[in-house]
């Protein structure tokens, strides 16, 4: 065995020769913030779901690991799901949607502050991000397995790179 010094993918590119330009979702890109809140109306069944908002067209790499919720939903043994809706890729292809693909399952039975990390959805080996590339963008959207009542809380941010 050796000691090795090597260069992650997009340190090597900004060594190549000619210099390879990454993606700004990738390298110097801009960090925005999608914020929500959510006082539910009624009571909703189990399955009932927020949209959180919608990220733009292009691409977006969503950093969960920096994204935080507070969420006071009262019934008992709750759990959070976070997803996407429908949309369509920048190649024109349908991209179906995913209600637990970026969080599946984070417990909040107890009402406080969640970040996403420990409910991840397959997405750890992306160092908790994920990345979507659309036309028309990308709606976020949390489902509660649970039923919701009325005035359920649910407020927080999203961080993702742009531009």
């Amino acid at each position: 065995m050796a000691v090795t010094t090597q260069n992650s993918v997009e340190y090597g590119n900004t060594q190549a020769d000619p210099v390879v330009n990454n993606e700004t979702t990738e390298f110097q890109g801009r960090m925005r913030v999608m914020f929500f809140t959510h006082d539910q109306t009624g009571t909703g069944d189990a399955g009932s779901s927020v949209a959180l908002g919608k990220l733009p067209g292009g691409k977006i790499r969503v950093l969960l690991g920096l994204s935080r919720v507070y969420v006071n939903w009262t019934q008992s043994s709750q759990t959070l799901d976070v997803g996407w809706d429908a949309y369509t890729d920048t190649s024109g292809s349908a991209v179906t949607a995913d209600p637990d693909g970026l969080v599946d399952g984070l417990n909040v039975d107890t009402a406080g502050y969640f970040t996403f990390e420990g409910a991840l959805a397959g997405i750890k080996a992306t160092g908790g991000t994920h990345v979507f590339q659309s036309k028309g963008g990308v709606v976020l959207r949390a489902t509660a397995p649970s039923q919701l009542n009325a005035g359920d809380d649910f407020v927080g941010y999203i961080v993702y790179v742009a531009d």
